[in-house]
């Protein structure tokens, strides 16, 4: 059995028993329609190969068996990002958070914002901060100290 013509004979011969079948798995006609076509596009498309197979008709059943479990997990996937809710964020209050941070940034020298930013901010160790920095690595863990201990006290002033 090869070519357009086997195909057109095999579909018709199993169209009728896999529509059944998908229609008792998933109690919708249209959804068995569709994972009907579904599953036969997928066989049409690699005909040449699966009309050699010791059994087409088993795998037309498991590639229709195949799309709608995939449907399924589609649909589940949808749902749970449809009915949970993703966190909730207060665009004023991380204005208001970043504002504060920048304002108790430019109370520190220069050295200090520099320490913080790239042990703090940018995950650096005190010998990688040291060496962008020019100094050594003792300085940075003093000036890094002294930046929070200074920011400490402008955040305990503001509140």
């Amino acid at each position: 059995m090869d070519g357009p013509r086997a195909f057109e004979e095999f579909f018709e011969e199993n169209r009728r028993r896999l529509f059944g079948a998908l229609c008792a798995i998933t109690g919708s006609r249209d959804e068995a329609e569709e994972i009907l076509q579904d599953a036969f596009l997928k066989l049409w498309e690699r005909w040449d190969r699966v009309s050699g197979v010791e059994d087409p008709v088993g795998f037309l059943f498991r590639t229709a068996i195949n799309v709608f479990r995939n449907r399924l997990r589609r649909a589940r996937v949808a749902v749970r990002k449809t009915l949970t809710p993703g966190p909730r964020t207060d665009d004023l209050a991380a204005v208001e958070s970043r504002s504060d941070l920048i304002s108790t940034l430019r109370g520190l020298t220069p050295q200090q914002r520099a320490a913080l930013v790239l042990t703090g901010y940018l995950g650096y160790s005190s010998e990688e901060a040291a060496r962008v920095l020019g100094v050594r690595a003792s300085t940075v863990r003093a000036l890094a100290t002294q930046g929070r201990a200074s920011a400490r006290a402008k955040a305990e002033e503001l509140t």
